[in-house]
């Protein structure tokens, strides 16, 4: 596919001296027809949340039937139709409709003047960086900042002429083919391998046994099921600690540019943390802490907004320490009875994260406390041997999915 493309690019000598600058309202059309959703046949709609960010296909979308919907979802659009964001243009939400639908009225419904333009090269214009600028300059309001129509119509950009609107279109879409394929590869992955880690992760417990009925001898020879709070009690884990609360926790007057990093929910991600992405505490500060020191080869629990982020503290730290917010937990594992990257394992497993969301959706945010938390059960070999060997494999998984 890659050869394909680069004789398609080197095909496509781009001469631009006959490109004509031309308004976007030129070559696009606002549609706004009106549904009567009591006397309307359609089922399906779309909101902002459903439109991901430089994405053109639409992933996900409601049902009608499903939920009640305000009174802004009125606007109609047909499939093929351009589906663009009005509200924090930042975002680059455009979409091509795949079905016919309605969608509010703060979404613009789009169709390309087709005497002028190839509708296939229109939502790559508007998901082109000079495209996105005009519209977050000419935007309105500062909490949630909106463009109008009229000042989007007046974007200017060079056209080109009928024939090379083929070509490119025919380009761009070749290349987001490819991107739409390793999409795909990469979803149908992640699938198996969640139903693949999971199945290892509850090899010791029988088939169709949910989480709540772990007491009841339906483990497995060789494993067995016990609290949080048991295997702190009786060895396994050495500690568990959050954050300073209170008077002690750090503010955001505190934050230095280089330093040592307060680790939030937000700053876990994909089993990783984001350094980058963390705030940063003056040492001389952090020492005078009383708790939420979290050393090499800790494993990571966010509890509290962002619930159920997992990680492992690097062997390899630049830093003495990591200074946690009371939003994450850590457990520090004893090697000996209990492999640290098995628990992230068992942590990311579903059971484990249906018991996080059952416990943590009682509060009015989400959250679930140390407390708490030492109530919630695991299954797990008591064999080292082999919780490393499941481990291995599980490394495998991730190490290959990363590659890919």
């Amino acid at each position: 596919m890659k050869e394909i493309l680069q004789e398609r690019i080197n095909e496509l000598l781009i001469d631009k001296s006959n490109w004509k600058l031309t308004k976007f309202g030129e070559v696009a059309v606002q549609q706004k027809k009106s549904v009567n959703r009591e006397n309307s046949s359609l089922t399906k709609y779309v909101k902002g949340e459903h439109m991901g960010s430089e994405d053109l296909h639409l992933r996900v979308w409601g049902e009608l039937q499903d939920e009640y919907l305000g009174p802004a979802f009125i606007r109609y659009f047909e499939k093929d139709d351009i589906l663009y964001g009005s509200r924090r243009t930042y975002l680059r939400k455009v979409v091509i409709a795949p079905f016919e639908g309605i969608t509010s009225n703060t979404t613009f419904v789009i169709k390309a003047n087709e005497k002028k333009i190839d509708k296939r090269l229109l939502p790559f214009i508007m998901m082109t960086d000079d495209f996105t600028e005009h519209s977050v300059r000419n935007s309105k309001g500062s909490v949630n900042p909106y463009i109008n129509w009229k000042d989007i119509s007046e974007y200017k950009f060079l056209l080109p002429s009928k024939e090379q609107q083929v070509k490119i279109a025919e380009l761009l879409l070749a290349m987001d083919d490819v991107i739409e394929m390793e999409h795909i590869v990469k979803d149908k992955i992640e699938l198996q391998d969640e139903i693949f880690k999971s199945s290892i992760i509850l090899k010791g417990i029988k088939n169709n046994v949910k989480y709540s009925k772990f007491l009841r001898n339906n483990i497995a020879e060789g494993w067995k099921t016990t609290t949080i709070g048991a295997l702190l009690n009786e060895g396994y884990i050495k500690n568990i600690q959050d954050g300073n609360h209170g008077e002690t926790h750090p503010k955001s007057s505190d934050y230095v540019e280089d330093g040592i990093p307060f680790i939030m929910a937000n700053t876990i991600n994909l089993g990783q943390i984001d350094f980058l992405k963390s705030k940063k505490l003056p040492k001389n500060l952090t020492d005078q802490l009383r708790i939420g020191f979290s050393l090499p080869g800790d494993v990571l629990l966010s509890h509290k907004g962002t619930v159920g982020q997992v990680a492992i503290v690097p062997n390899e730290l630049e830093y003495p320490y990591l200074m946690l917010t009371p939003q994450v937990t850590y457990y520090r594992t004893n090697q000996e009875y209990l492999n640290n990257k098995f628990l992230y394992y068992v942590f990311n497993s579903v059971y484990f994260q249906n018991q996080i969301l059952k416990l943590s959706s009682q509060s009015t945010r989400a959250y679930i406390g140390i407390t708490s938390q030492r109530n919630l059960r695991i299954a797990f070999p008591d064999d080292l041997n082999e919780q490393k060997k499941i481990v291995d494999i599980l490394e495998k998984i991730e190490n290959n999915k990363r590659l890919i």
